[in-house]
């Protein structure tokens, strides 16, 4: 999730009133913005080993990706459903994946040959179903399919909607508690649905 803009309201908000709702202040102070990278697990429904900073290249996403696995070490097999994001198809994480897996190959050349040679080259590889971390990757404009998304808006509702932070850190600070407190209270699977028909207009 990028683009979390740390804005901090002027004024206070005006309090609530018999039969009205309360009325936020408009204008605001940039404070600039954060990404969070964020895992959803399917099982618990919890969010785990998030990662909030500045940006999100290619080597924040593959960071984030080694603080995963290593947060459990008797997991045999891990699953990720991504978009299609570049930074989830890059050249570091097939690196990463081909050292996990002890693959000792010759990868290629980025642009040029082998696996990384293409965008697509290095998915195939990242999906391969016999790894030991296997990338799913959901079809253009169906970002709907992977649940993280669910939870995101259920962050956006219950913190950032109207909230206002100080700082960046602040915000950093509030999201990783947000994130703490939601895993400890509220964390369940999510219940799916939609039953596959088809939509009429």
């Amino acid at each position: 999730m990028t683009g979390i803009q740390a804005i901090e309201r002027k004024a206070f908000d005006l309090p609530l009133r018999p039969g009205k709702v309360q009325r936020r202040e408009f204008e605001y102070i940039r404070h600039g913005t954060q990404s969070l990278i964020a895992n959803f697990d399917v099982v618990t429904g919890q969010s785990v080993t998030p990662t909030c900073g500045d940006s999100r290249t290619e080597a924040d996403f593959v960071s984030h990706i080694q603080q995963t696995v290593e947060s459990d070490t008797d997991a045999t097999k891990w699953h990720f459903i991504v978009d299609c994001l570049n930074t989830h198809q890059s050249e570091s994480l097939v690196r990463f994946v081909a050292q996990f897996e002890g693959q000792e190959i010759d990868l290629g050349i980025k642009g040029e040959s082998g696996i990384l040679k293409s965008m697509k080259t290095r998915a195939t590889f990242l999906s391969n179903p016999s790894h030991h971390i296997v990338f799913h990757y959901t079809p253009k404009h169906s970002s709907w399919l992977n649940q993280i998304e669910i939870w995101f808006s259920i962050l956006v509702r219950k913190l950032l909607k109207r909230a206002s932070f100080t700082s960046k850190e602040d915000l950093k600070t509030r999201l990783l508690a947000f994130i703490d407190y939601f895993n400890r209270t509220m964390a369940k699977p999510f219940k799916w649905t939609y039953k596959g028909k088809v939509l009429t207009v």
